[in-house]
């Protein structure tokens, strides 16, 4: 049996670069998911609802764009009230609509909602209720690396 020197290399060097290339990939994959910035933002405040919207539409920006952050935002308390269907204004809905479109999280506190009596349903679309309550849910994803910002 005649072994061709020349086969064995090109098969040598073809492994290799496939290699180097799958490690390349799978590299790149996975840092562009560890690079992701997680941040939760708390607000309970009525006075700041339009501006803990605008920030974290300025967030998504500055990061270029909703691939580069995951972002959670609960609400509870009095600053829920306005994100009641029957009672937010238009320029709220559309903002919560267009975070809500590149992948902002919003949560309700489960406890809060049980005060007002509403249910997810009464709320603008994109509002998932946090049964175990907000400060839970906040402090949950605090351990789970996610930032706490509260304007």
């Amino acid at each position: 049996m005649t072994i061709n020197r020349r086969s064995v290399f090109k098969r040598a060097v073809t492994a290799s670069l496939a290699a180097l290339f799958a490690g390349r990939n799978v590299s790149a994959a996975t840092s562009s998911r560890a690079d992701r910035q997680k941040v939760v933002y708390h607000l309970a405040d009525t006075e700041k609802v339009m501006f803990v919207l605008g920030n974290i539409r300025n967030h998504i920006d500055g990061m270029g764009g909703p691939q580069a952050v995951d972002i959670v935002l609960v609400v509870h308390g009095p600053a829920l009230v306005l994100f009641h269907s029957q009672k937010a204004n238009s320029k709220l809905s559309a903002q919560v609509a267009r975070i809500s479109g590149e992948g902002v999280q919003m949560a309700a506190c489960g406890n809060t909602m049980a005060a007002q009596k509403v249910e997810v349903a009464d709320l603008v679309p994109g509002f998932v209720r946090a049964d175990e309550g907000g400060v839970v849910r906040i402090a949950r994803l605090q351990t789970e690396g996610y930032a706490y910002i509260r304007p």
